[in-house]
């Protein structure tokens, strides 16, 4: 094997991410996009690298991610899991500083159902006395 590929799966609410990691120079690509181009806000940028920082792994290897379905919020946590499962492919010694941060725990949150006889899930029409 000519060059180690370690493969992570992120999921948080709706999206999913498949995570690549490549040895290199710490260069993210999110669906052939740099990370600067796809993520507009610079705290989704830092909820990405999250995992990295913490392995102290920044500049050791290039990230090439593909994400689909959610919003940009949801798909930021699922690449921050996928890198952090792929982290772990990598190194397990990694395994306890990732788990006490919590980024190996796949958030349980989704969107609550609408219910019948309400508006949305928990919106109630309007009442009206008389």
């Amino acid at each position: 094997m000519a060059t180690a590929k370690f493969y992570g799966t992120g999921r948080r609410k709706k999206s999913i991410a498949r995570v690549y990691l490549v040895p290199g120079t710490g260069k993210i690509t999110i669906n052939k996009r740099d990370i600067d181009e796809y993520l507009g806000l610079e705290t989704l940028k830092v909820v990405v690298r999250q995992p990295l920082v913490a392995t102290e792994t920044v500049d050791k290897f290039d990230v090439l991610v593909n994400v689909r379905g959610g919003g940009y919020t949801g798909q930021a946590g699922a690449i921050r899991h996928g890198i952090a499962r792929a982290l772990l492919e990598a190194d397990s010694d990694y395994r306890p500083v990732l788990k006490k941060a919590g980024y190996l725990t796949r958030d349980p949150r989704m969107k609550e159902r609408k219910k019948y006889g309400l508006k949305a899930a928990r919106r109630a029409p309007q009442f009206s006395k008389r």
